[in-house]
């Protein structure tokens, strides 16, 4: 046994213990004839660094992991790192960039070989920080999205596609980032709020009979447009479906086309259409018979003005920046008199998120996969309970989202990345191989091949995740019993790009879905409820909170605030509520240890007679029972709750309070060793139960306390119902009831602490009065009682308690007037605010008007004036 410091210090313990755990190789016990667990880590980017919802995310996978290790299960947590294309590629470019050289300096070869080396040298920061936060990991097995092996199934995978014509290539329209020169996807594209105009134009007709009003936030887009559309029922433009509107600056004729897209009740009804920039326009084009390679593109790469196919757009126009061009092409529209009136709008904007430059949609060819079919089998798979949702509500995302899915664009315009392995000759046929030899062999010898120079989505790799991850294809995980996992745990803004993609591959491609159920958590926010960001300054960093804190209080505080369905607002004093939790553990340990209670040698709860004890370990089993149930529903609030209610409020305040006398006896070695084996038992129970959540200090009192082995691969405790104990249950129940109500009772008039008091009652029931004599003792010690009056005299304070009410005089105890006063006055004072406040959110106006944050406290504060008055209420009452 070692002594414990008097402070806790988790800075002390915790890189401490985790190289004990990963060097020692207990992530991953050696059980190959229990029973398999097994869950993946969604990749963190290879650029990343730990931020709140990270956090998070590996804190509830961790406690799950842990608790199936504990259970005596063989614990996989599959780890690694996502390439992360564009990130990756915009970090190594900016480093070249502060040295005066760019990408295009290079080969792509030579390119692709200093990110290999920037990885090395500093693409494990988060891993690093993950290990901070206590993340048991297999490490020793640790994966890389461009890892050979990753790398091969993502390869098989894009072949095997396209040989089932599930991959195709198609000219369509995508997200453009001009900046980064790529496609990118939904997840990165940043709406917001800008301040912008609409503008109103004039298109004439074709025959000079009048004009078409129409109206765009983006003119410089007119030069591409094809279309003005009205709704088919809009009588104001029946008898134009099918005639023309001459174009303005460019002279093309375009029809009137009939869409119910157009609506009747926004503007004049009638909207322009560019299908080649613009999605909801594409559809529309379509629909009006335009195929894509005929829809007209205006832009290039970096959205400079480029003449369309039909040569009209003006030579001035050529080659400006589009919102150079939007400055022109107004200036012009006015001066004809196309331009009718200008509004100031709001208009939601998108950005790419890294490049920080404006979104473009943009006609290109692009490689795309057959998202609807292989939709089928998710959707499926949710409706039958294969894979079950939590919270549920978010299946009905999942079924929309799948249900109406549109092809999944997976090229990028990337060099680093999985290089889509397609290869084209001289006329431009396509062969699609896993290798340039295989290609050439479908080619033939005399054909010369040049590669397809796109690289693929990161998510189409991720996707390959829960088996490309176990050695697939080349090894059948479902043979090892590790596919599919048991669980996955992700953010709910992933469920479209990840999950659901993982699980239209993996049952594609093993028939079997990918995950049993799928949890998904929400957002972190600030303590305010607002999203957190960098531009708003509210961000929290967690390995600041852990440097403050502890990683145990982190994680504790996140586990305790996870509520399915809700996100969380994160408040630093939660944190620091957690880290005295953890602090008050500390102490039990203390005291136990400076009393003898030492290790329990068995699973099972030790014999006992007192009633304490007993109670102790049914209190115990009925823990071990809640947690159980709370994990497996992945309550992990209420699991938090649990196993804090008891440790605080049961072992530590109530049942260390009422052995201290039993221990003081201990010490001198005046008694039996009951206590001690229950206590040493119980706290063990404890250590256990508490390791999921807060792995360091529980894994360092474990030692400290003379135990053998390493708490990270002990027992789970025995959930035993025959150890519960009713009769004693209500013993100590009473007792503790009677404590508190007296506690209180002494608090709210203002008796001093540590003053004795009388007590009275006068008819006691045979129960009660058996047990006042039983607990005469710990009455004494705790709430202050002082035996021995017989008659009630004078005011007094009353205390009832299981229907009996017992009388405190308080004649020289206290100024009881004074009190009276000081109580009414404060109820009085109370009440007023609680009114107030009431009169407030009664007021339809503050709430429809103010700030959700805002009628959010003035609900806490009208409940807390509330609780107020009646406490100081009773506390009058009491007063008799």
């Amino acid at each position: 046994m070692t002594e414990l410091h008097k402070t806790f210090d988790p800075a002390a313990i915790e890189s401490h213990w985790y190289s004990h755990w990963e060097e020692g190789g207990l992530f991953r016990p050696d059980r190959p004839d229990a029973e398999p667990f097994t869950i993946v880590i969604p990749p963190p980017n290879v650029t990343g660094s730990l931020h709140i919802g990270h956090a998070l995310d590996n804190t509830l996978q961790d406690i799950l992991v842990r608790h199936a290790r504990l259970k005596g299960k063989d614990a996989l947590w599959v780890v690694g790192t996502d390439h992360a294309g564009i990130a990756t590629q915009m970090v190594v470019e900016r480093q070249m960039n502060v040295n005066g050289a760019k990408r295009t300096d290079h080969s792509r070869e030579q390119f692709v070989d200093k990110v290999w080396e920037w990885k090395a040298e500093s693409g494990g920061t988060i891993t690093r920080q993950l290990r901070r936060l206590g993340a048991s990991c297999d490490w020793a097995n640790e994966r890389f999205t461009m890892d050979e092996g990753f790398s091969r199934a993502v390869i098989h995978v894009f072949v095997k596609l396209y040989e089932q014509g599930l991959l195709y290539r198609d000219k369509r329209l995508v997200n453009w980032d001009p900046g980064l020169k790529t496609a990118i996807s939904d997840l990165e594209v940043e709406t917001k709020e800008v301040a912008g105009k609409f503008w109103h134009l004039r298109y004439p007709l074709e025959d000079g009979s009048g004009f078409i009003a129409v109206a765009t936030t983006r003119p410089e887009t007119m030069l591409a447009d094809m279309a003005v559309a009205v709704h088919p029922t809009d009588e104001r433009y029946t008898a134009l479906i099918g005639k023309k509107v001459l174009l303005p600056i460019t002279g093309r004729l375009i029809p009137i086309v009939a869409d119910e897209h157009a609506d009747p009740e926004l503007g004049s009804g009638a909207v322009k259409i560019t299908p080649g920039h613009d999605f909801n326009d594409f559809e529309v084009g379509k629909r009006a018979g335009f195929i894509a390679s005929e829809m007209l593109n205006m832009l290039n790469a970096e959205a400079k003005v480029v003449q369309t196919a039909d040569g009209l757009i003006p030579a001035d126009l050529l080659g400006l920046d589009r919102f150079e061009a939007r400055r022109v092409i107004v200036a012009r529209l006015e001066a004809d008199g196309t331009l009718t009136g200008v509004e100031d709008r709001t208009i939601a904007t998108p950005f790419g998120d890294r490049s920080g430059v404006v979104i473009e949609p943009w006609l290109t060819d692009q490689w795309y996969v057959d998202a609807k079919t292989l939709a089928a089998g998710p959707i499926e798979a949710v409706r039958d309970g294969r894979i079950k949702v939590v919270p549920e509500t978010w299946s009905k995302t999942w079924f929309n989202w799948l249900e109406n899915i549109q092809p999944w664009c997976v090229s990028r315009q990337l060099w680093w990345g999985h290089r889509i392995p397609a290869w084209y000759d001289e006329d431009g046929n396509c062969y699609v191989a896993a290798s340039e030899a295989e290609a050439k062999a479908k080619a033939g010898p005399q054909r010369a091949l040049t590669r397809d120079e796109d690289v693929l989505d990161t998510w189409f790799s991720s996707a390959l995740w829960p088996f490309g991850t176990l050695g697939w294809p080349d090894v059948d995980p479902r043979e090892l019993g590790r596919y599919p996992n048991d669980i996955l745990i992700s953010g709910f803004d992933i469920l479209f790009f990840w999950d659901a993609r993982m699980a239209m591959q993996g049952m594609h491609f093993l028939q079997e879905v990918p995950f049993k159920t799928l949890y998904l958590h929400g957002l972190v926010r600030d303590a305010t409820g607002a999203k957190m960001s960098k531009s708003k300054g509210n961000t929290v960093d967690p390995l600041g909170l852990i440097d403050r804190y502890g990683a145990d209080a982190l994680r504790f505080t996140l586990a305790a605030m996870e509520s399915q369905g809700r996100d969380i607002k994160l408040n630093e004093s939660r944190v620091e509520g957690y880290r005295n939790f953890a602090t008050k553990l500390w102490n039990a340990a203390r005291f136990l240890q400076a009393n003898g209670v030492g290790p329990s040698a068995s699973l099972e709860a030790p014999s006992s007679e007192a009633p304490v004890n007993r109670w102790i370990i049914a209190e115990t089993i009925q823990t071990v029972q809640a947690l159980d149930l709370a994990l497996a529903d992945l309550r992990f609030d209420e699991a938090a709750n649990t196993i804090y209610q008891f440790v605080w409020s049961r072992f530590c305040d109530w049942y260390i309070e009422l052995i201290k006398p039993v221990s003081s006896e201990i010490e001198r070695g005046q008694v039996d060793n009951e206590t001690k084996l229950v206590a040493g038992w119980a706290f063990d129970q404890i250590l256990v139960m508490l390791h999921p959540f807060m792995p360091f200090i529980t894994e360092e009192l474990w030692h400290s306390g003379g135990r053998t082995g390493d708490l990270i691969t002990a027992r789970w405790p025995l959930a035993d119902a025959k150890s519960l104990d009713p009769e004693a249950a209500k013993e100590i129940d009473w007792l503790i009831g009677l404590v508190s109500e007296v506690r209180t009772a002494r608090a709210g008039l203002g008796v001093p602490p540590g003053l004795k008091i009388d007590f009275i009652i006068g008819d006691p029931r045979e129960d009660t009065q058996r047990r006042l004599s039983t607990f005469l003792p710990e009455l004494e010690r705790l709430a202050r009682f002082k035996p021995g009056v017989t008659s009630k005299q004078g005011a007094t304070m009353q205390v009832v308690h299981d229907n009996e009410t017992y009388y405190v005089p308080l004649e020289g105890v206290i100024d009881i007037e004074a009190e009276r006063a000081r109580l009414a006055k404060g109820k009085a004072a109370a009440e007023k605010e609680r009114d107030g406040l009431a009169g407030r959110l009664s007021n339809p106006s503050f709430v429809e008007r103010a700030k959700p944050e805002a009628v959010e406290k003035a609900r806490a504060d009208h409940a807390e004036k509330a609780a107020e008055a009646e406490r100081l209420g009773a506390a009058l009452a009491r007063l008799g």
